[in-house]
């Protein structure tokens, strides 16, 4: 009779302590679930930063097979070059536009975009 009652204490003990256990897991990823939306939003932002470069730089015209006629960027070379007498300066605003137009992004200018993109997300969340 003692080894029955030891037993069952033993189970009820073993459940009791489990589902203590469980509880407090089940609490910390509630808490962890909480976090969730400003780490997707800091993901998301980090992204989008990023990805939106080429596609703001061809809308505006500094496309990979240079400076397209009519566009925004034709206007800014314009200025650019009545301003520096007949020519577009190396290390100009336009010249940098038209280089990352071309190319794309450096692996530093990625990293930098989505490091600011993903801390600007963050906090509006």
């Amino acid at each position: 009779m003692e080894a029955i009652l030891a037993s069952s204490l033993a189970k009820v003990t073993s459940t009791a302590s489990l589902a203590k256990a469980s509880g407090a897991v089940s609490g910390s990823v509630l808490v962890g679930l909480k976090s969730m939306p400003k780490a997707a939003a800091a993901i998301i932002g980090g992204v989008v930063a990023v990805a939106a470069v080429p596609v703001v730089l061809g809308t505006m015209g500094f496309t990979g097979a240079g400076i397209a006629a009519s566009s925004l960027a034709a206007k800014m070379m314009s200025v650019a070059a009545i301003a520096n007498g007949g020519g577009v300066a190396a290390g100009s605003l336009v010249a940098t536009l038209q280089s990352v137009g071309a190319a794309g992004l450096s692996m530093p200018s990625k990293i930098f975009l989505g490091s600011v993109g993903s801390a600007l997300a963050s906090l509006m969340v």
